[in-house]
């Protein structure tokens, strides 16, 4: 049995995002608690050469949107990188899933073997059909991205398991 591609990106973003909104209000939450401002988290890495919280949410978010649209053949979303809160980010999160949730899942199935064309930094692309986009692409960065931001919050403190990275709270 083949699972389309659309039923895959949606159910990823309905599950990672939501998750990941849930890790962002527990950091919130720790930050509250422990009278530790919130841009202390938010700009912490792990390491000097990796990106803070903020952003590696951020790219979390932009490649499953932005995913989505290259699926469905429509313009990619701009979202700007303006987030300074847990709240903007967990919304930024939300927002993403919602893009996500209202592509056209038909435009997305039947696209699935359609040649794309990726920008890999440094003026290059590569080309990939758009099936293997989603899941040698998209999936390890949403979850490369999304687990960044877990360890950074779990890192400085915050009571995270791994039933908080895999399901959203509720």
């Amino acid at each position: 049995m083949t699972v389309p591609i659309s039923e895959m990106i949606k159910a990823a973003s309905a599950q990672t995002l939501g998750a990941l909104g849930g890790i962002l209000k527990k950091g919130a939450d720790h930050a509250a608690a422990t009278k530790v401002p919130e841009e202390v988290f938010l700009n912490y890495r792990l390491y000097p050469d990796m990106f803070p919280l903020t952003r590696q949410v951020q790219i979390a978010c932009d490649s499953l949107a932005r995913g989505a649209a290259r699926l469905a053949g429509t313009e990619l979303p701009a979202f700007p990188d303006v987030e300074t809160t847990f709240a903007q980010l967990a919304e930024r999160a939300s927002k993403s899933n919602a893009y996500v949730q209202a592509a056209s899942s038909q435009a997305m199935d039947a696209r699935a073997q359609t040649i794309v064309n990726i920008p890999i930094g440094g003026g290059q692309e590569m080309p990939m059909t758009c099936a293997a986009y989603l899941q040698g692409w998209v999936f390890p960065n949403l979850y490369f991205h999304t687990s960044t931001a877990y360890l950074i919050l779990r890192h400085n403190g915050v009571h995270l398991g791994k039933k908080d990275f895999l399901r959203p709270p509720g």
